[in-house]
């Protein structure tokens, strides 16, 4: 076949989907990700000659895929209704207003600091799920909300949950422990470039140009307050960038914050009001309380040197069953469900139950929320009931998107993620290190995380740097940073957050305002891939 045909077919639903949900009169992502999944699969059928039970394995897979983001999603708005219903949020709201009633300062301590240590503890892009509903409970505008927490959750990306992108993501490829290091290191000085620039431009989606420019120096301050420690610890670990670099700017944004360092004073929150009361510090405490019960369980149960990882994450079979021709089905006593040989293919299908942040903590902090916090019985159905009400056009959106994604991954050598990023490669030869980072963002549109994005790319962007005699770890580094940056434009991070923030049919509008800092991002990427070598020799 003609590679450059097959490259055509291959991007030809991509730019289908993104004119659908970009045009004037775009149509709803519960239509369009749905029809794409249906053109990919026809387009592996007829035009790729794919095997039809391997295509109809994949589809079901992809459904079933759609289990985790789902979950994570229904999880977050189970969280933000209880905060909301039991009367919490409007307490912590108050205390944000009297740690400062600046605007800039709320979104640097709420969109940027806490959602990096979130990052660091999750992943899964809870970040913006937990971070998002916050600065709407503040008096925040959901789309722009929406939009800056999509952009602010970039940088501790690479190094989110506990670094899993980084040690898990390049995991296939044999590196020894020197030169993940390395990789690690390089990753973190690339984002730290960008941290200059990114978060700024998040925070032009909420407020002016003269309003940030007033506060410009708490802006930084709070950047790096998070960005120094997280480039420190990145020069000897990998798993601990993002967790303690958020927790420290965090801890700092707020004592900034309170002492009016860098801040205009004459600039209030929106939420704020005159003469409130002081929370008192027993209120504050319990009604922050499902937030520290929530990063608590994150770390305690991510940390790989404390069992509870281990035993959520078991996956010997405990019990298992054979359904016909169909599938074999398992459950492991970590609660991990696995499908496997799928219509006698090798596609198989991974849940798990108590790894992925839903049930624990989501679900679970629900459940205690209710004896701690006092929640009536009738409130609490009423929690559940609107939680759930908002998830239908989410089942569908999520569905037709993991589909899509699905479809376009499966084939090795022949899937059309792989046809894109290898002809991307062809063209730039020599000079790809500009455009490594842009394959990286490519994985992430697709699935949705940095981790995959880097086991789908990572072969490929080592065998390029070998091929055309680049620095393989600054390549590899290069794929970590495009596959944080692409979380901006990630149909799946889209999606989730517009409905846990009741946003709809805004998705391609955020897309096309994402995409902007996205681009920016990736520019100084390729900026820095030759600063590195000249300045820092690493």
């Amino acid at each position: 076949m003609n590679p450059y045909l097959d490259f055509f077919m291959a991007v030809l639903p991509l730019v289908i989907l993104i004119w659908m949900m970009t045009k004037k009169n775009s149509v709803p992502s519960n239509v369009a990700l749905p029809l794409t999944a249906l053109i990919v699969y026809v387009l592996r059928l007829v035009y790729f000659a794919s095997p039809p039970n391997l295509m109809n394995a994949t589809l079901v897979k992809g459904a079933l895929e759609a289990m985790t983001p789902i979950t994570i999603i229904w999880g977050a708005i189970l969280l933000f209704k209880t905060m909301d219903l039991s009367g919490q949020q409007a307490v912590v709201n108050r205390w944000l207003n009297q740690v400062s009633g600046n605007r800039v300062a709320q979104l640097m301590i709420i969109g940027w600091a806490f959602a990096f240590m979130i990052e660091g503890a999750s992943g899964f892009g809870t970040p913006a799920a937990i971070a998002g509903p916050i600065l709407v409970g503040l008096g925040f505008e959901a789309l722009p909300v929406a939009m800056l927490a999509l952009v602010m959750n970039s940088v501790p990306v690479s190094f989110g949950a506990v670094g899993t992108p980084t040690w898990y993501g390049f995991g296939q490829l044999n590196l020894d422990a020197d030169m993940l290091l390395v990789i690690g290191q390089k990753t973190a000085l690339i984002h730290a470039a960008a941290a200059l620039v990114v978060p700024v431009m998040a925070l032009r989606f909420v407020v002016g140009w003269r309003e940030i420019r007033a506060n410009l120096v708490f802006v930084y301050l709070s950047i790096l307050s998070c960005v120094a420690p997280y480039v420190l610890l990145a020069m000897v670990n990998n798993e601990f960038p993002s967790l303690v670099g958020g927790a420290i700017g965090f801890a700092v944004s707020i004592a900034l914050a309170r002492k009016n360092v860098g801040l205009q004073k004459c600039e209030r929150g929106p939420g704020a009001r005159e003469g409130a009361e002081p929370v008192e510090a027993g209120v504050l405490i319990r009604a922050l309380s499902p937030f520290m019960g929530l990063i608590a369980i994150l770390v305690v149960t991510r940390i790989p040197a404390l069992p509870f990882r281990g035993w959520m994450g078991a996956i010997q079979p405990a019990w298992s069953i054979e359904l016909g021709s169909f599938a074999f089905f398992s459950v492991s006593a970590g609660l991990v469900l696995n499908l496997t040989e799928i219509f006698g293919t090798n596609a198989t299908w991974t849940y798990k139950a108590l790894t992925v942040p839903a049930l624990i903590p989501f679900f679970l902090i629900y459940l205690l929320c209710i004896p701690i916090l006092g929640i009536p019985r009738k409130v609490a159905r009423e929690i559940w009931s609107e939680s759930a009400g908002r998830m239908p056009k989410t089942v569908v959106t999520l569905v037709g998107a993991l589909i899509m994604v699905q479809l376009m991954m499966v084939g090795g050598a022949r899937s059309l993620t792989t046809m894109i990023g290898r002809t991307f490669a062809e063209v730039a030869g020599a000079y790809w290190q500009y455009f490594a980072a842009f394959l990286g963002a490519l994985g992430s549109f697709f699935s949705g995380s940095c981790t995959v994005s880097n086991l789908t790319f990572g072969g490929i962007q080592e065998a390029i740097a070998g091929s055309v005699g680049l620095d393989k770890g600054l390549i590899l580094a290069m794929q970590s940073v495009g596959g944080a940056m692409g979380n901006m434009v990630c149909i799946n991070n889209i999606v989730a957050v517009c409905m846990i923030l009741g946003i709809y049919n805004q998705e391609g509008a955020i897309i096309k305002k994402t995409v902007v800092p996205m681009l920016v991002y990736g520019v100084i990427a390729a900026l820095m891939s030759l600063v590195l070598p000249l300045v820092f020799g690493v």
